[in-house]
C-alpha cells in the first residue's frame, strides 16, 4: 500500500502523450513516469529513435510526429484514445537550440526555432485539450528554459521562443483552469544532452556555462524528474501556470 507521500506522485494507469520522446531530456522522465505506473505514448520527429525507445517499454504505442504539424498531433491524440480510451496528460520535450550571433543568424533558422519551441508547444496543447476535458481534467507539462528569464548573447531565437512559452503556459493555465487542466513548465539550466553536446565540446563555452551556475555544474536530464513527477501527479493538482526553474541557481545570477 502506498504511503501518503508516495500517493502524491502516483501515476498508476494514467496515459501520457509525450512529444520529443527521443530527446535526451525526455528519456529519464519517461522511465520515471513508467516507474510510477503511467502508460506512455511516445512521439518524435525521428521515427527510428522513438521506436527504439518504445521497445524498452512493453506495449508502448509510438509513432513519428512533427510537433509543428497540427493534423499529425490530432491523429496522435486520436490513436492514443483508440488504444487506451483516454488521455490524462501531455509532456512536451521537443525543442531546438540554435546559438548564433543575431546579426548573422539565418532568418529561416530563427523561424524554425520559434515554430518548434513555441508554435509547436501551442499546437500540442491545443490538440490535447479536448481529450483532457473529456477525461475530467489532466496535466500539460512543457520543457522551457532558464533562457526565458536570463539573457545570454547569441540566444535570440531560443530565448525568445522560451520566454514566449513561459507566458503562453500562464495564458493556457488561466483558460483551462475551469476544466481542471493544469498547464506548467520546467525551466532547466543548460543540460548535458544530444541537443547541447556540440556546443559543450567547446571548452570555452562549457567553462562559461558552468561558471554561470552558482552550484558549479551543468544540468543532467535526471535533474528535472522530481519536479516533473510533482507537477504530473496528484501532488500537483493545485499548481498551474507556473514555470519551475531547476537550474542550480542560474536564474539568481
Amino acid at each position: 500500500m502506498a504511503t501518503a507521500a508516495e500517493a502524491l506522485f502516483d501515476l498508476s494507469g494514467r496515459v501520457f502523450l509525450i512529444a520529443g520522446a527521443a530527446s535526451g531530456i525526455a528519456r529519464p522522465l519517461i522511465a520515471a513516469i513508467v516507474a510510477q505506473g503511467a502508460r506512455p505514448v511516445l512521439t518524435d520527429a525521428d521515427p527510428a529513435e522513438v521506436k527504439w525507445i518504445a521497445a524498452i517499454y512493453e506495449d508502448a504505442l509510438s509513432f513519428e510526429t512533427d510537433i509543428t504539424d497540427a493534423e499529425a498531433l490530432e491523429l496522435a491524440v486520436q490513436r492514443t484514445r483508440d488504444r487506451h480510451g483516454r488521455i490524462d496528460g501531455g509532456i512536451n520535450a521537443a525543442g531546438l537550440l540554435p546559438i548564433s550571433p543575431s546579426e548573422t543568424m539565418d532568418p529561416a533558422i530563427f523561424r524554425r526555432c520559434v515554430e518548434v519551441n513555441l508554435t509547436g508547444a501551442f499546437l500540442f496543447s491545443r490538440a490535447l485539450a479536448p481529450a483532457l476535458k473529456a477525461a475530467g481534467g489532466g496535466r500539460l507539462l512543457h520543457i522551457a528554459s532558464v533562457s526565458s528569464l536570463v539573457s545570454n548573447p547569441n540566444y535570440a531565437a531560443y530565448a525568445g521562443s522560451k520566454a514566449g512559452l513561459a507566458q503562453m503556459v500562464r495564458v493556457l493555465a488561466r483558460e483551462w483552469a475551469p476544466d481542471r487542466i493544469t498547464v506548467n513548465a520546467i525551466g532547466p539550466a543548460l543540460t548535458k544532452s544530444p541537443l547541447t553536446e556540440d556546443y559543450l565540446a567547446d571548452p570555452g563555452f562549457r567553462a562559461r556555462s558552468v561558471n554561470d551556475i552558482p552550484m558549479g555544474r551543468l544540468g543532467e536530464p535526471e535533474d528535472i524528474v522530481g519536479a516533473a513527477l510533482l507537477l504530473l501527479g496528484p501532488g500537483g493538482a493545485f499548481i498551474t501556470g507556473q514555470t519551475i526553474y531547476v537550474d542550480g541557481g542560474r536564474t539568481l545570477v
